[in-house]
This record gives C-alpha cells, sequence and structure tokens, in this order.
C-alpha cells in the first residue's frame, strides 16, 4: 500500500513538472484554487508547492494567482449561499432547526465574522463552508473579501515562500517522507470536514 502511495506521489509531481512547461498552466492553476473555494472536498495546496518547486522563480506569483483565485471562488460561493436563501432559505431553516436558532447562529457569525474568516481562510478548515454560510446569512459581503484576501495570502504566499526559500530540503523530504507526508494531509482533511459534524 504505503508503495504504491509513493508510486502515485512521484507521479504527480511528475505530472505537475509536465504542467508547469505549458501556456495553459496558469489557467489551470487558478481555475482548480477558484474550484477548490467553492465546493471541491481536497485543498490543493500540494499543487501549490510542487508548482513552486518546479519553477522557483515564479513562487511568488503562483502564491498570488492561487490567492486571487481561491477569494475569487470564495466570493462566487458567496453568492451561491446568497441564491440558496433566496430559493429556499425559510424551507431548508424549518426543516433543519428553528427560526429562532438561525437567527442566533447568523448574529453570532456574524459578531466573529473576521475570526471565522480568518481562520478557515488559514487553517485547514473548509473556507468554502465559511463562504456559504455567510452568504447564506446574508451577512456584509465586505468584511468576507478583506479578510479572504488577508488569510488567503497569509496561506499561499507563505507555502510560495518556505517552497522557494527551501526548495532543495522540501524536495528531499517529498522523496524520502512522501508517503507519510500524504497520509498525514489525508488525515488532516478528514479531520478538518468531521469537525463539521
Amino acid at each position: 500500500m504505503f508503495i504504491g502511495l509513493n508510486q502515485r506521489l512521484q507521479t504527480l509531481q511528475a505530472r505537475v513538472a509536465t504542467l508547469c512547461e505549458h501556456n495553459y498552466f496558469d489557467w489551470l492553476m487558478g481555475g482548480l484554487f477558484f474550484i477548490e473555494a467553492i465546493f471541491f472536498p481536497i485543498p490543493i495546496d500540494p499543487l501549490l508547492i510542487l508548482s513552486c518547486l518546479k519553477k522557483p522563480q515564479k513562487a511568488m506569483y503562483y502564491g498570488i494567482l492561487a490567492t486571487v483565485a481561491s477569494v475569487a471562488g470564495g466570493v462566487t460561493a458567496y453568492f451561491l449561499g446568497a441564491l440558496l436563501w433566496n430559493a429556499a432559505g425559510s424551507k431548508i431553516i424549518t426543516f433543519c432547526t428553528s427560526p429562532e436558532t438561525f437567527q442566533a447562529a447568523c448574529q453570532s457569525l456574524e459578531h466573529y465574522e473576521a475570526w471565522a474568516v480568518l481562520i478557515a481562510g488559514f487553517t485547514p478548515f473548509p473556507y468554502k463552508v465559511i463562504a456559504l454560510v455567510t452568504g447564506f446569512c446574508r451577512i456584509s459581503i465586505t468584511p468576507f473579501i478583506i479578510f479572504s484576501l488577508i488569510s488567503r495570502a497569509a496561506r499561499f504566499i507563505l507555502i510560495a515562500t518556505l517552497a522557494k526559500r527551501y526548495g532543495i530540503k522540501v524536495q528531499y523530504y517529498l522523496d524520502r517522507y512522501g508517503t507519510v507526508l500524504l497520509i498525514i494531509f489525508i488525515l488532516i482533511c478528514i479531520m478538518s470536514f468531521s469537525c463539521l459534524k
């Protein structure tokens, strides 16, 4: 099993290295980060890491691209949440909870919106969930965009900077401990989604 995972990781690295050479790679990368912020269940930070390792001279550019695309996806998720409210908000509330409980939850989210967006934007907690719920609760979009930019930039530009600065060491650990790191990454994803239950 571990050998199979290691081979898949090496195959992924080889494919990313090949894709980086294509002219459309920037569009592909931006599109993936955009989609991930809306509904894709697995964070695609490894793509950013591998891209920065392949082209360290473009690491900062990749970090900014990931930030902008992810926030654009988050704004899209926000409006999807708002549309969901307009289409069937009252029915969903009645089915899931009481109007009073929903209103109290929205007030709490509005009060702690900055922390909620900052935590979801920087940590493995699903950012898309906060984006959808913020839109569903019809909370002001301006603070959401501001704190999304701060948290996503902090996360992705930090990743890009570390990958560029410690590229050789990062590649060494990927080659030697790639399977273990992949398993840890998968467990973190599972734990993050389990927090929603």
